[in-house]
């Protein structure tokens, strides 16, 4: 049992359960659902009844905010792993609402996250090869929990009509998201997928307007969101998530805070309501020594923050709201171990370890069930 199960003395977090309004949206508490694949959608990438019972318990269970997995945006080069679910397609569309409707009875406010895995796509039903901002081999390995395996192709570097292409991508999928009756967007931009590839130095070699210094190498980013802001219209709540380590690089960083301030300087200007910040352990330094990445955020960009990393532990999320002055703490591993997390700390109860089954040999909703069932 974590520090976080003790009944004793204890950080008081009542903030993390004051209401909160982010863009057009009115949050019942400071606890979001932070975006966690689990490839677990039709191979046609068609949201189940499973994902309905997956995303509705994380809003009957207390939380404020429900972020999805990320989900595909064209028919092209955006899919990422086997499995994902998507919002390529109307079809795709429809699936999704019935799991809105689910969200919103719950109590919750639900958000899309839209991805293009660019360079890192491990399992793509429309392409057999990958595109990336230049042809670097990304780093690492596939992931073998989301069915992947070996090293990553080789992707082909991507002309501008294939940029324009993966733009317009992210608008339809926002458009679609809309349709579906999500609350509204968060436009990913972290963890080594496509933008965060164009905006990462030594993978991003390129030598036009998309590469060089960080304003050219984020102008994928800045881009996308005008273009998805466009198409949704003023009221749509519009988020960007942000990072310096990525899924196939954990300790990559960014040339100290004075890029950090250019980043979120340039991000802070654009037409979003939130940044949504994620970080192995949030409250750390970004850097040697300092502010956290969540920190530097909200002081140059003066958005709303989301942090992400290790704050499953109510005292370190309730300190992180204090001294690093977010605004909402967003929740992988300790809503998959307690889907009623906020239920629970509000009560005093209990909150046990992460079981790390959940997420092994596969990261699917099957294997989370067939864990369960042996408890």
């Amino acid at each position: 049992m974590d520090a976080s199960a003790s009944t004793g003395e204890r950080t008081d977090t009542a903030r993390l359960f004051n209401p909160l309004k982010i863009g057009q949206l009115e949050i019942r508490n400071r606890l979001a659902v932070a975006p966690m694949t689990r490839v677990s959608a039709t191979e046609a990438g068609h949201a189940t009844a499973r994902m309905s019972d997956y995303y509705g318990g994380f809003a009957e269970g207390g939380f404020g905010l429900v972020i999805t997995e990320g989900l595909y945006t064209d028919q092209v080069f955006s899919q990422g792993y086997l499995f994902q679910p998507g919002l390529s397609d109307d079809v795709q569309r429809d699936a999704w609402k019935p799991i809105v409707e689910r969200v919103h009875a719950g109590g919750a406010r639900f958000v899309a996250q839209l991805m293009h895995a660019g360079a890192l796509g491990q399992g793509n039903r429309f392409r057999d090869d990958t595109r990336g901002p230049s042809a670097i081999r990304p780093v690492g390995h596939q992931m073998a929990f989301y069915r992947g395996s070996g090293v990553y192709p080789l992707p082909v570097e991507m002309t501008k009509a294939e940029i324009d292409e993966a733009i317009a991508g992210f608008a339809a999928a926002a458009v679609r998201a809309c349709e579906a009756g999500f609350d509204g967007v968060e436009i990913h931009g972290a963890n080594g997928y496509l933008l965060d590839q164009f905006l990462t130095e030594g993978v991003n070699i390129r030598t036009d307007a998309y590469g060089g210094g960080a304003a050219a190498r984020l102008r994928i980013t800045l881009e996308t969101v005008e273009a998805v802001r466009a198409a949704v219209g003023p009221d749509s709540t519009v988020g960007v998530r942000s990072s310096q380590g990525k899924v196939n690089d954990f300790v990559h960083k960014w040339r100290g805070e004075d890029e950090a301030a250019e980043i979120y300087g340039l991000l802070g200007r654009l037409p979003i309501d939130y940044l949504h910040t994620t970080e192995f352990e949030a409250w750390r330094p970004a850097f040697t020594d300092g502010p956290s990445l969540a920190s530097l955020a909200k002081h140059h960009s003066g958005l709303p923050v989301l942090a992400n990393g290790s704050l499953h532990d109510p005292e370190r999320a309730t300190e992180l709201l204090s001294e690093h002055q977010v605004d909402m703490i967003t929740l992988g591993r300790g809503a998959l171990t307690h889907a009623d997390w906020p239920h629970r700390v509000a009560q005093g109860t209990a909150l046990a370890e992460f079981d790390r089954r959940i997420l092994s040999p596969l990261a699917d909703l099957d294997n989370a069930d067939r864990v369960q069932s042996t408890k």
